[in-house]
């Protein structure tokens, strides 16, 4: 008896490593902050701006990328958790105004929302058979030239600077 418990234990093991976890997607009730919020600061230090796409949630960190998506709409945006609540049983998230705006419940005042965690560094468009990623040759100049404007070029090239005269003012004493 103790053999086969090893055995799934084992079993469990080796299939919990190697099979790939699904992203956790969260669903509930979004709202946006009130334009009273405008120019605060937030829970990181940052001043809240109505037209950023920025959030608040209880959970995830700081500076984490959420897709938050409307199932009504099917519109969706990427946030930035910036802050931290809602602090309410009845709401997940709350979102900037513009982010609000673009997900379409603005009139509303909330909205259910189904909620992706964005990895950053997972590169979805990578092939899994891929063995190596190509090397870039990135070259670069030694003197940076900027362009010269029109009105200067003739300037520049036919004539040298000459150093300026000053003039000695001749005053009348009476």
């Amino acid at each position: 008896m103790a053999l086969k418990n090893i055995f799934a234990c084992c079993f469990c093991l080796v299939c919990g490593v190697t099979t790939v976890p699904a992203q956790k997607q969260l669903t509930g009730k979004a709202t946006y902050y009130s334009d009273k919020l405008h120019g605060r600061k937030m829970s990181n230090g940052e001043r809240y701006h109505r037209d950023s796409m920025t959030c608040a949630h209880k959970k995830y960190p700081f500076g984490t990328l959420l897709k938050v998506r409307n199932p009504l709409n099917g519109k969706e945006v990427v946030v930035r958790v910036t802050d931290r609540g809602p602090f309410s049983k009845r709401y997940v998230i709350d979102l900037s105004k513009a982010a609000a705006r673009e997900l379409g419940f603005i009139r509303k005042g909330f909205c259910q929302v189904e909620i992706t965690r964005i990895h950053p560094n997972r590169i979805p468009f990578r092939p899994e058979d891929a063995e190596e990623i190509p090397e870039l040759h990135l070259e670069y100049q030694d003197i940076v030239t900027y362009p010269i404007p029109i009105w200067q070029q003739d300037t520049l090239q036919n004539k040298k600077p000459q150093p300026t005269r000053i003039k000695k003012l001749k005053i009348d004493k009476k």
